[in-house]
């Protein structure tokens, strides 16, 4: 399946579209759909169905897809000034037509055109939506002789373009190379799908709303865990990998470490970390653990930071999730 996008003079900001259930019921006739780990979703024309290779929709047969992703809110007054013809343009896409749309969720642009890649002809749209809280870009492919995606079908399917407030923790948990037994406390932060997870005592308002948070210069305990590729392969290799490891760890000041050794993790080999440090944005006093957890061909890294006021109960809500995490 070939999934080509636009692009634009935003650069960076549509860089998150290229990370790139069939229905039988017409689609003003249904409830739209939200890929696993998305917030944005809509009713698919008949024949797409949701991918598992990106956020979105796809018709692998007729080389179709709709990719969804979102940006935050003010991201749309820029893409509404620098999304234009001439930027495209030099991504080989030739824009026919751009115009205004009014949604459900709010305004939106709507720009069309063609692009020729590997020789095929495509038909393209992009849609750039205000929704609140965030920016929602919906970027659709389908080859220009198609009859099924015609451009009927897709304004139909825009036309359904739905924000979602939350995504449920359980749902976000299932894009991870890993299960997670227990959040002992802790809520979904954030999840890169296929990779990494952040947990944190924050509440989930104070988290999205900057406007809720109340605690000045508050640290809030948080733990980052992610599957990453290679590792040691040696025994006597994992304590320098460790303190290497360590070292890349961002937002600390005046680290001295307290702990450094081996540790079984799961069954598994590992090595265990601790430190005491200051956080670097709010000068507070934190404790700092990191474990590593060895595997076949890559390894887990699970890094927890808690102020020093109350480390003790935090350090055993940490272990008891990473004691509960295994591969699947």
């Amino acid at each position: 399946m070939r999934n080509r996008t636009f692009a634009s003079a935003a650069g960076a900001c549509l860089a998150v579209v290229l990370a790139a259930s069939a229905l039988a019921l017409p689609a003003w006739a249904a409830d739209p759909i939200f890929p696993p780990g998305s917030r944005i979703g809509l009713v698919p024309p008949d024949g797409m169905a949701t991918s598992s290779a990106f956020s979105g929709f796809a018709d692998q047969d007729k080389d179709a897809a709709i990719i969804l992703g979102a940006l935050p809110a003010a991201a749309f007054s820029q893409l509404e000034k620098t999304l234009d013809t001439d930027a495209l343009k030099k991504e080989g896409i030739t824009v026919e037509k751009r115009e205004p749309m009014q949604l459900g969720v709010g305004k939106a642009i709507l720009l069309t055109g063609r692009q020729v890649a590997d020789k095929v002809h495509y038909r393209k749209w992009l849609l750039v939506a205000a929704t609140g809280d965030l920016t929602a870009l919906v970027n659709v492919q389908a080859p220009e002789q198609s009859s099924v995606y015609s451009e009927r079908v897709v304004r139909a399917a825009l036309a359904t373009l739905a924000v979602r407030a939350t995504v449920p923790d359980a749902e976000q948990l299932s894009l991870l190379p890993f299960t997670v037994g227990e959040l002992a406390g802790f809520h979904v932060d954030g999840v890169l799908r296929g990779r990494a997870l952040i947990l944190t005592d924050a509440p989930a308002a104070a988290a999205t709303d900057p406007a809720k948070q109340t605690t000045q210069g508050r640290v809030d305990a948080h733990l980052f865990i992610a599957a990453l590729p290679g590792g040691p392969t040696e025994a006597e290799e994992r304590e320098k990998f460790a303190r290497l490891a360590f070292g890349e760890i961002a937002g600390l000041t005046n680290v001295r470490l307290t702990m450094s050794e081996p540790l079984r993790i799961g069954g598994q080999a590992g090595y265990q970390t601790m430190a005491e440090a200051k956080d670097a944005r709010t000068g507070a006093d934190v404790q700092v653990v990191q474990w590593l957890r060895f595997g076949s061909g890559g390894f887990l890294q699970m890094v927890g930071v808690a102020p020093s006021d109350n480390w003790t109960s935090v350090l055993a809500r940490l272990r008891t999730v990473r004691d509960s995490i295994d591969p699947k």
